[in-house]
């Protein structure tokens, strides 16, 4: 990825200065209201750093692998991967680890950071431990709920319109999941849980998560993490093959 360094830099330039506007939108929010849906500016902050930092990891780890199974699906290419004497889910998923995001994952802590110098927080181990144990959480949750997304062309002929609504769910990831109501709330944390993915663990350190948020959050991924690789599987069986 060095050898081109526009690629390498190039993420971490657009998704720095995506960063960087919403800091100042919120702070021109902020200028005029004491707070957001029960949420203070640094809450926020912490808030957009965290949504930051899972995305870095999803790009860092298993985005760029898992985003490439529908093509694969499509084109018979998903072959090679099952005659190979290992896991193909685990290969598909960390074959192309994409370092150019590493620095993401910096920016997004030094928005955390940012945020929780804004408010009254107590920082303990507790906290700490709790939060960095959430946002790892949420980021097998992100990964459960792209990989069902990106099993469904084992069913279908194109995945075009799945990719595009994929990208419109996870704006849902930017907005505070406390803020739904209804139907949304509904759908949004508990049909495709993108609402609670940056919401828990912010809500954690910030010291408004009771023990039934926890639960909750624990239960959605064991319940998401075993549908997903039960439709994987499911997929697998019904997988038409190059050959066939």
């Amino acid at each position: 990825m060095m050898v081109f360094r526009l690629s390498f830099f190039g993420a971490f330039f657009v998704d720095g200065s995506l960063f960087l506007v919403q800091l100042l939108v919120f702070s021109s929010i902020y200028s005029q209201v004491d707070s957001i849906g029960g949420w203070t500016q640094g809450e926020m902050y912490i808030f957009i750093g965290t949504f930051s930092l899972i995305n870095a990891l999803n790009m860092v780890l298993f985005f760029f692998g898992i985003n490439g199974i529908p093509a694969k699906i499509a084109n018979g290419n998903l072959d090679h991967y099952l005659t190979k004497p290992m896991n193909p889910l685990l290969r598909l998923t960390f074959e192309n680890i994409n370092p150019g995001s590493v620095p993401l994952l910096f920016l997004s802590m030094g928005i955390i950071g940012y945020g929780l110098s804004q408010t009254t927080v107590d920082m303990t181990v507790w906290n700490m431990g709790g939060y960095v144990l959430l946002v790892l959480l949420m980021t097998v949750l992100w990964y459960d709920v792209g990989l069902i997304l990106r099993t469904i062309p084992f069913f279908v002929i194109s995945a075009g319109n799945i990719t595009r609504l994929e990208e419109l769910l996870e704006l849902c990831m930017k907005v505070p999941g406390t803020l739904f109501k209804g139907a949304f709330k509904v759908l949004f944390y508990f049909v495709l849980p993108y609402g609670i993915m940056s919401t828990l663990p912010t809500q954690f350190i910030a010291g408004k998560l009771g023990a039934a948020g926890i639960m909750y959050g624990l239960l959605t991924v064991v319940c998401f993490t075993c549908i997903a690789l039960w439709f994987w599987s499911f997929g697998l069986r019904h997988y038409k093959s190059a050959s066939s």
